[in-house]
This record gives structure tokens, sequence and C-alpha cells, in this order.
């Protein structure tokens, strides 16, 4: 669980980063590789990478320790230290709604921590590996058409894509068991984490880039979490500890709306704007 939540924290620092020198880059102009070629030279984007890569490897180390449900609500939890950080180095104004919503978001992961317990212990049915590797290719389908899409519909479609892309990615590393690399090659799952990874990334930035932010964070939220707890609670033997089954249930549903709430943070936000100055008389 501490692994879950370094990954949530390491996640959600990169993304406010990676804004930052982004904001920077952009302030002189040039299209989108001249924007990307100068975020990358600055110190807090190439923090930012470390951070996203630093997570990953939380996550897998999570993935392999406790149930994929715990996981996800930690995962979707990075949208509320996206929003703390952003408050303290973009000085952005959360409201009290969404103060209340980072509060909520902590309580749900203490419940989840207390009523967890060890992973599962199944491999999956044979068929499993199989069925993400199909439910990567239907991501990139579901992004060929939400791509049709405009408006809210679209970024709905296009975030829900990216959830269930992320959630690939979350049941195949429970079901990669073997790290030599004639078996790892052969391992459809591997594959599907590959495909469903980049198909998810692909899919989000499309929905952010001409959509609205908390429409598409909150399909992505809802697709990485219930679909993977889901599979890990009826295929691989995720549990709770002994009669803390509704304990687990409460701490999951309360942690993923808390994260809901605050879903606009799922792209770094805009800074306030500064008032303009009086003309000298």
């Amino acid at each position: 669980m501490v692994c879950a939540l370094g990954a949530a924290v390491c996640f959600g620092t990169a993304t406010v980063l990676q804004a930052v020198a982004a904001r920077a880059a952009g302030e002189q102009g040039g299209g989108e590789a001249a924007l990307l070629l100068r975020a990358v030279r600055q110190w807090r984007y190439a923090a930012g990478l470390a951070l996203d890569g630093l997570g990953f490897v939380c996550q897998i180390l999570a993935l392999r320790s406790v149930p994929i449900y715990a996981v996800g609500a930690a995962l979707a939890a990075s949208l509320a230290v996206t929003a703390v950080v952003a408050a303290r180095l973009l000085r952005v104004r959360l409201s009290g709604a969404e103060w209340a919503a980072v509060g909520v978001v902590c309580a749900g992961l203490a419940l989840l921590g207390l009523a967890s317990g060890a992973e599962g212990d199944r491999g999956g049915p044979a068929w499993l590996p199989y069925a993400l590797l199909a439910t990567a290719a239907g991501v990139l389908l579901l992004g060929a058409v939400g791509g049709r899409l405009s408006g809210r519909p679209r970024a709905l479609l296009l975030g829900l894509g990216a959830g269930l892309g992320f959630g690939v990615v979350e049941v195949a590393v429970r079901l990669v068991n073997s790290l030599v690399p004639a078996a790892l090659l052969t391992a459809p799952s591997l594959y599907a984490l590959l495909l469903g990874g980049g198909a998810a990334f692909l899919l989000l930035t499309s929905a952010l880039q001409r959509g609205s932010v908390t429409t598409a964070t909150a399909g992505m939220v809802l697709g990485e979490t219930l679909g993977p707890a889901a599979v890990g609670v009826l295929w691989l033997g995720d549990r709770t500890r002994p009669g803390l089954g509704p304990l687990a249930v409460l701490g999951f549903v309360v942690a993923v709306a808390g994260a809901l709430t605050l879903g606009r943070f799922g792209e770094a936000p805009e800074p306030a704007a500064q008032p303009e100055a009086e003309p000298v008389r």
C-alpha cells in the first residue's frame, strides 16, 4: 500500500512539474514540436519524467503485493496530489469543496489500507491474457470512434478508453509470472500491457487536448478502477481481511468519488489571471 501511495504522489507531482515547464516553454511561441523541445530542456520537465518512471516502478511493486482494487483507488488519488501541489506551485485557489474532496480521498484510502488483504494467489483463467490483448486492441478502436465525435461525448469516450487501457496495464502486470526472456516474449499479457499503455496515453492526450478536462478525467478514473477491481476479485483471488469486506467497498467508493470531484486537476489547471495594470495618468 505504501508503494501504491508512492506511485500516486509521483504521478500527481509529475503532472504539475511538467505543466510548469510546458507553460514556461510556451511563452516563446512556436509549434507543438518546438514547445516540446524547449520543455524537455527544463529541469522541471525532466524531473517530472523521472517521477513518472519512479511511479510506474512503485505501481508494479504495489500490484505484486496488494489487491488491484486498492492500487486502482490509490492511483486515482493522484488527482488529490496534483490539486495540493498545484495550489502550492501554481498558486491555484482550491475551493472549500475541493479541499473537502482531498480529505475524502485520504479517508477512503485509509479505509482501504485497513481492509485490504494480500494479493490474490490465482493466475486467472487461460483466456484472460488474450481477453486483455483484445481489450487493448478495442481501446484503439474506441479511440477511432471517439475521435469523430465532438464536445463532452468525445472527451468522455476517449477518457473512458484511456482508463480501460490503463486498467489493462494493471491486470497484465499481475499476469506476468516470469522475467525469463524466452517466457516473457511469448506472454500475451506483455503485449497487452504495451499496447494498452500506449493506447491509453494516446487517447488521454487527445481527450485533454480538445475536450473537457473534467469529463475526460472522470471517464479515465472510472475505466481504470472499476473493471480491473472486478477482474481481481472474480478471477485473480483478491480478497479483503476477514470480516472487512464492507469496509473495503466503502473505502473504494469514497476514494473514487473524491477523485472524481477533483477531475479538473487531471490536467494541470491554468494559473489565475493577473489583473491588468491601470494606465498611468
